[in-house]
């Protein structure tokens, strides 16, 4: 393999860095990710010769870095809300998110068998909410839901530390979709015979 091969291998891995970071939900995870392949498709520029590309893509590095930075420092202050599951806001929510709260609950919509919703405000936002079945302490989630701006799991951690204040001490779900498979294990849900159990636990 010749130097020009591995120049131009190096370009294409930039590319294909800078359009998957555009599938992103996270906007933490596409401006990290989106900066890695900027910093990789400059290098191929630099190699190339191509000075204009290359100070536009170290112009999209600091863009970046700049935009992650006023996220990360950003204090999230969270609230929640106890509500009913027939409550119009929260029917109002569900149905403005619908496209995107489909692509993790394919069958979701609130059952009869549904006694509780709790909505998790971020100041005066609206970020997420999580609606079910609770019995005793245990809390059976048909819906847990956050919108793609809040998606680094603070909500999660905020909203089931609050569950556990209020005496609930299990959360059990199902879920077929790879995407809120892969969340449910880093919350430290435990898959066994199909259902995927939390157990909470008061701080």
């Amino acid at each position: 393999m010749n130097l020009q091969t591995v120049i131009e291998l190096i370009g294409y891995a930039g590319s294909c860095l800078i359009i998957v970071s555009m599938l992103m939900t996270s906007v933490v995870k596409l401006r990290v990710i989106n900066t890695v392949g900027c910093a990789i498709f400059a290098g191929y520029a630099f190699c190339i010769h191509s000075y204009p590309t290359a100070a536009m893509q170290c112009c999209l590095i600091v863009i970046n870095m700049v935009g992650l930075y006023k996220l990360l420092r950003i204090q999230k202050e969270y609230s929640v809300v106890a509500l009913a599951p027939s409550d119009a806001y929260l029917q109002h929510f569900l149905t403005k998110n619908a496209a995107d709260i489909v692509k993790y609950f394919p069958s979701a919509h609130v059952s009869s068998q549904c006694n509780v919703a709790y909505l998790v405000c971020c100041r005066d936002a609206s970020v997420g909410i999580i609606v079910g079945t609770k019995t005793e302490d245990t809390l059976a989630v048909q819906i847990d839901y956050t919108i793609p701006m809040y998606r680094d799991c603070s909500v999660g951690k905020y909203l089931y530390a609050y569950l556990a204040g209020s005496g609930l001490r299990t959360l059990v779900t199902e879920s077929t979709c790879p995407a809120h498979e892969s969340y449910l294990q880093k919350m430290g849900f435990v898959l066994d015979a199909g259902i995927y159990t939390k157990a909470l636990s008061a701080r």
